[in-house]
């Protein structure tokens, strides 16, 4: 396992980090400490989840992956130093996480102490926003028109930001917290946090968790120029897009107990002609130098530089397995040429 800083940090991360959002909707207890056994074993250090999860978010199911996490550290209290622990504030629009409010400084300490307490642990390596306050152009909202960036208030949204980066701090000194960073944000967001907290003496966002994929590429370069400049890692989320990208619903099929066959909170905005037909191009690919579609999207992701951790999930040991094999390939100036061809073929297949 190779292992990178994580950004301004001085934390060394595996550039593989388990991702957990499947504990407690697909994944029982028993299966998530099966995962978190087998990611250590394999050298994996780095453990992303939130307290919206599982996924789909609901009611019933938040802050589960939580729990299941903090009861695997319970039972193994040896490894919580092994491991660098992420989690996740949601922000506004869940009526059942503090009346759908925005992320409020004032709010911070309480979720950090309820994530701790489901956690079992007395700190988080790093505390992230999960999106940002202000309209922003991510998740099926990168289209033309989707988002109306005028009429803001500038000083009102600095000044929001800088009630959140007070509340982190209060976190930070008392020991609760060691880093943070940003998740789901643009240039501009990143830009924004980076200047205010050298203005205000404030905790400085470390790291970046976006989508990236072969079917959502739209970060680069824009928003890894703005990381790389600022020394923030990137670390793409659902590089599988989701899973689609794994094959298993080509041709109309919906595995049982797939992602897919929950409703999502933004509904299922990846399931269209065009994703479908550029999944079968990569499957493709990959076909053609022996391995399966899935390691064939993990290794191109991986490939980056500019990429400091790629963050997998999986509901099976077996897709477990499976998905780390990728990180132990190296694709081939032929094999990233055809990769590219379908890649220009769909650049933007879903929006």
């Amino acid at each position: 396992m190779e292992y990178k800083k994580l950004g301004s940090s001085d934390m060394e991360v595996s550039r593989v980090c388990l991702g957990t959002m499947t504990f407690g909707k697909q994944n029982t207890q028993a299966d998530a400490s099966e995962q978190l056994d087998y990611a250590l074993e394999r050298g994996i250090n780095f453990i992303d989840t939130a307290e919206m999860y599982a996924v789909p978010p609901t009611k019933e199911t938040y802050g589960k992956t939580e729990e299941y996490i903090g009861n695997w550290i319970k039972a193994n209290p040896a490894k919580r130093s092994k491991v660098i622990l992420a989690t996740k504030i949601a922000g506004k629009g869940l009526s059942y996480i503090r009346n759908a409010e925005k992320i409020q400084g004032k709010y911070i300490e309480q979720a950090v102490d309820d994530s701790l307490r489901r956690l079992q642990t007395d700190y988080i390596d790093l505390y992230q926003l999960h999106w940002p306050n202000r309209a922003y152009p991510h998740f099926n909202k990168h289209w033309f028109g989707k988002v109306d960036f005028s009429g803001v208030d500038m000083a009102q949204e600095e000044a929001e930001i800088v009630e959140v980066l007070q509340g982190l701090d209060r976190c930070v000194k008392a020991g609760k917290i060691r880093y943070c960073g940003l998740s789901n944000e643009s240039p501009v967001g990143i830009e924004r946090y980076i200047q205010l907290s050298k203005r205000h003496d404030l905790p400085r966002m470390v790291s970046i968790q976006n989508e990236f994929s072969l079917i959502q590429s739209k970060d680069w370069p824009y928003v890894t120029e703005a990381c790389e400049l600022n020394d923030v890692a990137y670390l793409p989320w659902s590089p599988l897009g989701g899973g689609v990208l794994s094959g298993k619903y080509l041709n109309g099929a919906m595995p049982e107990g797939s992602r897919w066959s929950f409703a999502g909170r933004h509904g299922n905005f990846r399931n269209q002609e065009g994703v479908h037909q550029a999944v079968a191009g990569y499957a493709a690919v990959a076909k053609k130098y022996d391995m399966t579609p899935s390691q064939l999207a993990l290794a191109w992701c991986n490939a980056f530089d500019w990429v400091t951790s790629t963050i997998i999930g999986a509901t099976s040991m077996p897709q477990l397995k499976e998905n780390l094999a990728a990180f132990d390939l190296s694709l081939s100036d032929e094999a990233k040429a055809d990769i590219d061809a379908v890649l220009r073929q769909y650049p933007i297949p879903y929006a």
